[in-house]
């Protein structure tokens, strides 16, 4: 607590003859306040929620009998826009031609997750939904097929689910494998690198 200390020396000098009052020093001792300190952070540590963890929600589709699959269309190049996630975060993709296409080498392009993704996805988007009708349920022309391969990661593919959460594309699939013309259109774009 604080403490009133005396200092010596009060009015005995050299016989000049005035009186001096004694000089007052105070000290504040510290140790109550760090023991609050210490208190208000234990208190504060023990008081907060940690972080929850948070999952993702996939939606899958409705569940078809078996002895009667529901027969559709076949699904045209032109209305697709087709993700191949690579490594290095390195996305490419075709929009609107497909992989056995003798274009589709010179077609493959290059796009990064966040902005850049969300940019291809927008364009392509507006240029289907333009040039084709909704189908008789009311849904939109585009669809975007997710191709994640042997070079990218877990943290790839959430990337791109989460874009499609932001833009909004309700018509997606997740596509685990390669066919041989996706190969060879890549290249050596998807091959792992030996360490």
């Amino acid at each position: 607590m604080a403490a009133i200390e005396e200092s010596g020396g009060g009015g005995h000098g050299k016989g000049d003859g005035k009186v001096r009052g004694k000089k007052l020093s105070t000290r504040v001792d510290m140790t109550p306040m760090v023991d609050l300190g210490f208190l208000l952070i234990t208190f504060f540590m023990l008081a907060t929620t940690m972080t929850k963890p948070t999952a993702m929600s996939v939606f899958f589709p409705d569940k078809q009998e078996k002895d009667k699959p529901e027969e559709t269309e076949p699904l045209k190049a032109s209305k697709v826009l087709t993700l191949f996630l690579g490594a290095n975060d390195d996305v490419y993709y075709l929009d609107g031609i497909a992989a056995d296409d003798e274009k589709a080498k010179e077609s493959l392009k290059t796009t990064r997750y966040g902005y850049d993704l969300r940019t291809v996805i927008f364009n392509s988007q507006r240029r289907i939904n333009a040039a084709n009708p909704k189908d008789e349920k009311g849904n939109d022309a585009f669809v975007v097929v997710l191709k994640p391969t042997a070079v990218s990661s877990f943290k790839n593919m959430v990337d791109a689910l989460d874009e499609m959460a932001i833009t909004k594309t309700k018509r997606y699939a997740l596509v685990d494998n390669l066919t041989d013309s996706e190969k060879e259109v890549l290249g050596d774009k998807v091959i792992p690198k030996d360490k």
